[in-house]
């Protein structure tokens, strides 16, 4: 039998989880403010064509969208870029990688040669993954083919 003395404190052993816990909600807090969200500039003001069959949009982290507006400029990001500008910024993002998807989004109030200028732009740069972004008009009927043929 074991005599205890008076003065002698029972230690519990174990972990203590609450100070654990507290550093992880603080972590998690202060990434969860750090972090930049990625738009993927869908709040500027193009007016996307309408067409029957299509893909959904997916996005990937290196994605480059070039939005042609109503009045024949380019936009890449928050710049506005001239025809130059635009193969230059292009042949940079073909410097790191040539198969950097690439969405060419045209107002279709626009000419069709200003959205042929953004394609020429990405070819001059030998950018391999080129898209047109459109805009789906819900209709699932599964038929192809051009306007009018009948399919």
């Amino acid at each position: 039998m074991k005599i205890r003395r008076p003065n002698e404190l029972e230690e519990e052993i174990g972990f203590n989880l609450t100070p654990i816990i507290d550093c992880l909600l603080f972590l998690n807090l202060f990434f969860m403010l750090a972090t930049t969200f990625r738009d993927t500039e869908k709040a500027l003001d193009v007016n996307l064509p309408e067409a029957k069959a299509g893909r959904p949009e997916t996005t990937e982290n290196k994605e480059v969208i070039i939005n042609v507006l109503s009045d024949g400029r380019m936009k890449v990001g928050d710049r506005i870029l001239d025809a130059d500008g635009l193969i230059d910024h292009l042949k940079q993002v073909a410097l790191v990688d040539k198969n950097t998807p690439v969405t060419i989004r045209g107002d279709r109030g626009t000419e069709f040669q200003n959205a042929v200028r953004a394609m020429d732009a990405c070819s001059r740069a030998q950018l391999k993954r080129v898209a047109v972004g459109i805009l789906d008009d819900g209709s699932k009927s599964g038929r192809g083919g051009p306007p009018g043929s009948g399919r």
